[in-house]
């Protein structure tokens, strides 16, 4: 829902601009080994498949891994605090009197692509093979590729937020998607892999380069990444996409800052203000992250392409004539749709009812270590989310408490078929968890899934 505004004014930028949606870890299901630990960077659904790191790690990654222990565990936490709490204190001040700035270095600290190394020994040249024609035709590309094709993953900013993990990429698992986009786009310029691709009969022209690259949804920069790893023909190209990218950004700003209560400032003074309140330890809302989320629409872009969905839908790209084994729906309606039903009423309820299902007034939080805040000096641990996440500043609700509708561009009795084979997706829909609409492939037409009856037909004012 993030994406959405950035891709409606990048893609207003040239009508040379294609734009897809697909989950944030992009097909990478990977454990990620780094200096704070291990992390699983995919959605809680799926086991990672590999073992990544940087080569960058060594035995100050371990020191720093002891000192982030350190801070969270139960006893030792005490003894931290006594020791180190000085140091920490004039690190506060400062950051009070001075207003900090966001970190921009990739995660992991490899200098490029080239710095990522595989642990485990998973990623086999078939391994690699398989999962690259995987990435390729779960999103959807077929024939069609630019001479510069971004994978752009994303990420959110903010300080002294027990709650980051929500501005963070849900299908990388609270994480940063730079990471994923990172190796996604190393495999899928991999000389090897190209040209098993185009033994396997996939048409990827010689001169299409994949590029990585990060939204900051907190500040709506775009940070291309491995720019050294970029072909030297293909610089002007590059300079286009920079910017392109600069003036949605720039629009992409202009069009948060009112619900964020900014109001309307100059371009400049804007971008400071967003990259301040990310950076400002006392910000409670550094964005508005996932509030206000409503749908999701499986569908070709060019069935909402122009249309402002107001931030408010998640869009994943589906093209029913390209899957005639249901695979491609599958893994959508099993994965990303579950992963944003979850996402969906995790608002509802905390909106509903805060005081049960959410964690109160971020102002109040104290943390437990890594299990939870409690409100103030005791109590008990709060779930959810803060009010400040679906409460605005001026006494309104902001998130608006409504069950996830799910819009599928295929016909009826595919649906039925994915639903047929996979009970866990039926109970959401049959239990009113989600509301399920199938989107005719050749016109407006709309039905809807109505639990213990036939589809029914929706009928859609289109003046």
């Amino acid at each position: 829902v993030r994406s959405e505004p950035l891709r409606r004014h990048l893609e207003a930028e040239s009508a040379s601009i294609r734009t897809r949606g697909f989950a944030g870890f992009f097909g990478v299901a990977m454990n990620w080994r780094s200096a704070e630990g291990d992390s699983a960077r995919c959605p809680v659904l799926l086991k990672p498949a590999v073992t990544l790191g940087s080569a960058c790690v060594g035995q100050n990654g371990m020191t720093g891994s002891a000192l982030l222990h350190m801070q969270s565990a139960p006893a030792a936490s005490f003894s931290f605090v006594e020791t180190l709490g000085m140091l920490y204190g004039l690190r506060l001040l400062g950051e009070t009197v001075v207003a900090g700035s966001v970190s921009t270095m990739p995660e992991g600290q490899a200098p490029s692509a080239a710095g990522l190394i595989c642990t485990d020994g998973a990623m086999t040249s078939t391994a690699r093979l398989s999962l690259a024609a995987s990435i390729l035709k779960n999103m959807g590309f077929g024939t069609s590729f630019a001479r510069i094709v971004l994978l752009c993953g994303h990420e959110g900013h903010s300080s002294n937020n027990p709650h980051h993990a929500g501005l963070e990429c849900g299908a990388c698992g609270g994480h940063s998607g730079a990471i994923n986009a990172r190796v996604a786009a190393a495999l899928l310029n991999d000389p090897g892999v190209r040209l098993g691709l185009v033994v396997g009969g996939w048409s990827v022209p010689s001169d299409t380069h994949f590029l990585p690259g990060v939204h900051d949804t907190s500040t709506d920069e775009v940070r291309l990444l491995d720019l050294d790893q970029v072909p030297t023909d293909h610089r002007s190209d590059l300079a286009q996409l920079e910017t392109w990218l600069a003036s949605a950004s720039v629009k992409t700003r202009a069009e948060r800052s009112t619900a964020l209560g900014l109001g309307e400032r100059p371009t400049g003074i804007l971008k400071r203000l967003l990259q301040r309140r990310a950076a400002d330890w006392s910000e409670v809302r550094p964005e508005w992250a996932l509030a206000r989320n409503a749908a999701f629409i499986a569908a070709r872009r060019s069935r909402t392409r122009g249309v402002n969905l107001e931030g408010r839908s998640f869009l994943h790209e589906y093209d029913a004539t390209a899957d005639a084994d249901d695979s491609i729906l599958t893994l959508i309606l099993t994965a990303p749709m579950v992963v944003a039903s979850w996402i969906n009423l995790q608002y509802f309820a905390s909106t509903v009812d805060n005081d049960t299902f959410g964690c109160g007034d971020k102002a109040l939080h104290n943390r437990v270590g890594a299990l939870g805040v409690v409100l103030g000096n005791g109590g008990d641990l709060r779930t959810g989310l803060p009010l400040q996440s679906v409460h605005s500043a001026d006494g309104r609700w902001f998130h608006e408490p409504l069950r996830l509708q799910v819009i599928v561009e295929a016909p009826t009795e595919q649906i039925d078929r994915v639903l047929g084979a996979q009970p866990g997706v039926r109970d959401l829909v049959n239990n009113g968890w989600v509301r399920l609409f199938a989107l005719s492939q050749d016109d407006c037409h709309l039905e809807r899934c109505v639990p213990g009856r036939e589809w029914e037909r929706v009928y859609v004012d289109q003046s």
